[in-house]
């Protein structure tokens, strides 16, 4: 029997994306827009799976229902890892892409070359309705960060991530390519066969 799995996020970028990664598979999904039982979850673990863990658990508990939940952002080892599990509020309360690639750009100003390294990383993990994770997947995507921003693809600092493959910035590459090579694509990927298990 088909269950609808419920993505824990209400980031209109990320449900895009896993809605995309998870279409072909017959899976149905939804946010956690609308939802009145949804809880807010205070990301209080110390690493991206930590996160990830705790938004599968409390909201699958809340809603009586599959959660897929993950955490990702950016790490710049440069700058010690960060913006890293606080990736989405670099920038403090109230921050916006915008500002938060403005801060990071003034915080890499007069770092050059391979120093400006970086990688996006996405954990997942799958609850079931009683809150117990089943699953837990990863991806890594490796580049480094332009000096200006380019294309308006994506979100959060998908302008300013180059994949050196390519040549391009998250912002300019296609929807297509980046279900490929993106973390948060090769973390459902991995959770894929979970997933299909539990409610295909």
């Amino acid at each position: 029997m088909s269950h609808t799995l419920i993505l824990g996020t209400t980031n209109a970028g990320k449900l895009r994306e896993l809605v995309e990664l998870l279409a072909p598979h017959g899976i149905s999904c939804r946010s956690l827009a609308g939802l009145a039982e949804a809880v807010a979850v205070e990301e209080t673990g110390q690493t991206f799976a930590d996160n990830a863990v705790l938004k599968a658990t409390l909201q699958a508990q809340a809603l009586g229902g599959w959660v897929l939940a993950e955490d990702s952002g950016l790490v710049v080892p440069v700058l010690g890892g960060t913006p890293g599990i606080y990736s989405a509020r670099f920038s403090g309360p109230g921050a916006t892409d915008s500002a938060n690639n403005a801060l990071l750009l003034q915080k890499l100003d007069g770092i050059t070359g391979s120093r400006r390294a970086a990688h996006y990383a996405c954990h997942a993990a799958l609850a079931d309705p009683s809150g117990t994770v089943v699953a837990t997947a990863s991806g890594t995507c490796s580049g480094f960060i332009s000096a200006e921003a380019a294309g308006g693809g994506g979100f959060g600092y998908d302008p300013l991530f180059v994949v050196a493959e390519y040549h391009r910035t998250f912002g300019e590459l296609s929807a297509a390519v980046k279900a490929v090579i993106s973390h948060r694509a090769r973390a459902m990927r991995g959770m894929l066969p979970a997933i299909l298990r539990h409610l295909g």
